[in-house]
């Protein structure tokens, strides 16, 4: 089908076989398994590609557009310091305030809510943008004076329409971290839907990454060069991060529930930051083929998984917790992703 692809697993014994020997000849019931391996290895590539094409014409097709719901465009706002820190919040509260207001004329009840929720006085927002699927950065915590940052980048299917489960999980770490520590919920991209042809290619995440890499950079002017930011990247939000790392001027980038960032190695990412990846014992993303390949010009599949030897991430243990798990209170997972953030690297529990 003019598809090329890569795959991590250990290559099908190739070159000794003699394609032509006769099956009861002298050395055919090696050669035969062999070409038995290789064969149904072929068979599975064929499927999993067959698949993505599948999905390819299924998925526009069958996949109903969200209608788009009216709201501003976002606070005009200079580079955010440590003194201007309020004025962001405010503006952005604002903002988020008048988003409400035109989704509620406009019927739209649900988007209304959460935009007023996102509004509330106690919240923080670095940026804001009601508009579509819509895009925000919250702040929990004083991050003016925080000497520990933590950036979640999440994956697939978050949106204002489902932000409050990503921010739970935020708020999840930020309670664990403890005083003197700021989490960032970074919802700065627009994720590609669970069930959709984005899913499966870069595009999204080479879109997100200048984005993410520049939202660092501003962080780093609010809380200066000696706190320690740690980016704890989750499912399609590690492919993000993979194509983000280099130039990411953080200490440690975290890659929980990944389907693969991009890279064949941690060394590939070109970065200095450490690396660190986990995957709960009851995560689907196990099952998926950790490929690379090419479907008429578009990269499918983000290769190399990050908890496998040869990619040479420091593993950690995620417990045996599910793909939405990571940050549960109680959890392992959550544990240890506090004590990369803390830094107490030495605490960190392996699998």
């Amino acid at each position: 089908m003019g598809a090329q692809a890569k795959s991590n697993a250990a290559p099908a014994a190739e070159g000794g076989a003699d394609a032509t020997a006769p099956a009861g000849s002298k050395g055919s019931t090696g050669r035969d398994r062999r070409t038995g391996r290789a064969g149904r290895a072929g068979r599975l590539r064929r499927a999993f590609l067959a698949a993505l094409v599948v999905g390819a014409v299924v998925v526009p097709v069958s996949a109903a557009a969200r209608p788009r719901t009216p709201a501003p465009a976002p606070a005009v706002l200079g580079p955010v310091t440590a003194s201007t820190l309020e004025g962001a919040y405010a503006a952005n509260r604002a903002n988020a305030a008048e988003a409400a207001r035109m989704a509620a004329a406009h019927g739209d009840r649900g988007r209304a809510a959460a935009d007023r929720a996102m509004a509330a006085p106690s919240r923080d927002f670095l940026s804001f943008d009601g508009r579509d699927a819509g895009q925000a950065v919250e702040v929990l915590g004083d991050l003016a004076h925080a000497d520990r940052v933590a950036v979640l980048v999440p994956g697939s299917d978050t949106s204002l329409d489902t932000y409050n489960r990503f921010r739970a999980g935020a708020l999840a770490l930020h309670h664990r971290l403890g005083p003197h520590t700021a989490v960032v919920a970074w919802l700065g991209y627009e994720t590609p839907g669970t069930v959709s042809t984005t899913v499966l290619t870069p595009g999204r995440a080479e879109d997100a990454a200048p984005h993410l890499r520049g939202f660092v950079r501003e962080l780093r002017g609010v809380v200066g060069r000696s706190a320690h930011i740690s980016v704890l990247c989750h499912s399609y939000g590690t492919v993000v991060c993979g194509r983000a790392a280099h130039g990411l001027d953080v200490d440690d980038i975290a890659l929980v529930g990944s389907p693969g960032t991009g890279a064949d190695s941690a060394a590939g990412l070109h970065t200095s930051a450490r690396v660190w990846a986990a995957r709960g014992a009851d995560d689907w993303v196990a099952n998926v083929p950790h490929l690379h390949a090419d479907l008429f010009g578009t990269t499918v599949g983000f290769g190399t998984d990050p908890v496998s030897p040869d990619f040479g991430a420091r593993v950690f243990a995620a417990g045996g917790g599910g793909h939405s798990d990571y940050f549960a209170p109680g959890s392992e997972s959550l544990d240890n992703l506090a004590r990369i953030t803390l830094g107490d690297t030495s605490e960190v529990t392996h699998a």
